[in-house]
């Protein structure tokens, strides 16, 4: 039986983490999270924050270097477990989860992390170099830290390799597909969770044709039949599918090759302009944040906010058509769970399959904001991607 597990999602310049207690159980119910928050702006101008189960803040301070030397990503560690080792009521950390973005064709599953897994790991980074490298680092640290204590990798890939192969396949040549230039798919520990939220919320085991909006400053679309997936519109980066914060989503690849042989852009140039200049940001010119947009009165907001909705519209027609029908909608993370009027706007946009948004459960953000008319329904579920860490790391080390 496993006691306290950390659950870490490293990036560039941050560390989100949480601490869930095993209460008994096998299901998800039975990790009770006892502290969440997170590093930012680590190297520069390093904030600790952290937060009780219940949302309240315990923590908000902004540690320094010790001797002049920066605020890295080692030294917030090093801060963390210090932290957590002051509580007297957190028991020992028995295992420690890592989000990994990318776990190619080999890892199905959540592994166990050792030295070749890491090595293993690592010749991803070129088909993820904006976030595996960032996933793996706080592996090696973490070691030296707690050379006893297991840590495990869960992979925001491994739940679509369920998807049938003409889904995951480009119209490539053949020697290039495998060579792993497939459709990956991604936000797979929020979808691994939606999937089973929502059966707590139907009356049947089987969830049926399903899709799931995961839309925040990252956003895609899943579609999944009874809980296993079968289509995403992120492909095989993150950049793919619908508009984001300040991605661009799905262009024409001839475009890409444009701006490098006619505008004279070097790659890092485009790379800049794709993953960090365009999407809601781009199009709007004021912001990636919805809810700046949501607030606008500039033409160029609404613009924004209508591509999006079109885009993700569209893409819940193509993933509908894919599964032969639509049972259930689903919309998840931050703009999927707080932003209402895009939610009534994408339902509005869908009443062809059936959806009807009842307005006044969709102010109060569900959980089911569909009309009792409506034969498929709109739900609105938070995501939980620590939990479900929690959960894969508990599996694996049990």
């Amino acid at each position: 039986m496993m006691a306290d597990i950390l659950v870490i999602n490293s990036g560039s310049s941050s560390i989100k983490f949480a601490l869930f207690a095993r209460q008994g159980g096998q299901g998800l119910e039975g990790f009770a999270a006892r502290f969440r928050g997170q590093f930012s702006g680590l190297g520069d101008q390093p904030h600790f924050v952290a937060k009780d189960a219940q949302g309240q803040t315990l923590l908000d301070e902004h540690p320094q270097g010790q001797d002049g030397d920066r605020f890295d990503h080692a030294a917030a560690l090093k801060c963390l477990l210090d932290w957590v080792d002051d509580h007297s009521d957190v028991d020992d950390i028995a295992a420690i989860g890592h989000r990994v973005v990318h776990g190619g064709r080999t890892y199905r599953q959540p592994a166990r992390l050792n030295a070749e897994t890491v090595r293993d790991l690592e010749t991803l980074i070129p088909l993820a170099p904006l976030h595996q490298p960032h996933c793996l680092a706080p592996v090696s640290l973490l070691s030296e830290l707690r050379p006893n204590v297991p840590q495990v990798a869960c992979f925001d890939t491994s739940f679509h390799t369920t998807q049938p192969r003409v889904a995951q396949a480009f119209a490539l040549p053949r020697h290039l597909t495998e060579a792993g230039l497939v459709r990956y798919g991604f936000h797979g520990l929020s979808y691994d969770y939606i999937s089973r939220a929502l059966a707590r919320h139907v009356p049947t085991p089987e969830t049926g044709r399903v899709v799931v909006a995961h839309l925040g400053n990252g956003a895609s679309l899943c579609a999944m039949h009874n809980g296993v997936s079968v289509a995403s519109t992120m492909g095989f980066t993150a950049l793919d599918g619908l508009p984001m914060g300040t991605r661009c989503g799905n262009i024409d690849p001839g475009l890409v090759l444009h701006l490098l042989s006619h505008e004279n852009m070097t790659p890092d140039e485009v790379s800049r302009v794709l993953y960090k200049e365009s999407g809601l940001l781009g199009v709007s010119g004021i912001s990636s944040d919805m809810r700046v947009l949501l607030d606008s009165e500039e033409p160029s907001a609404r613009e924004a906010v209508d591509l999006f909705v079109y885009r993700i519209v569209r893409e819940i027609g193509s993933l509908a058509s894919a599964l032969g029908g639509l049972d259930h909608l689903v919309f998840t993370a931050g703009i999927g769970e707080r932003a209402s009027p895009v939610r009534s706007e994408v339902i509005r946009g869908c009443q062809w399959l059936g959806l009807e948004v009842d307005e006044a459960r969709n102010l109060d953000h569900g959980p089911r904001i569909s009309t009792g008319a409506s034969r498929a329904a709109a739900w609105v579920i938070p995501t939980d991607e620590e939990r479900m860490i929690a959960w894969h790391t508990a599996q694996c080390c049990d």
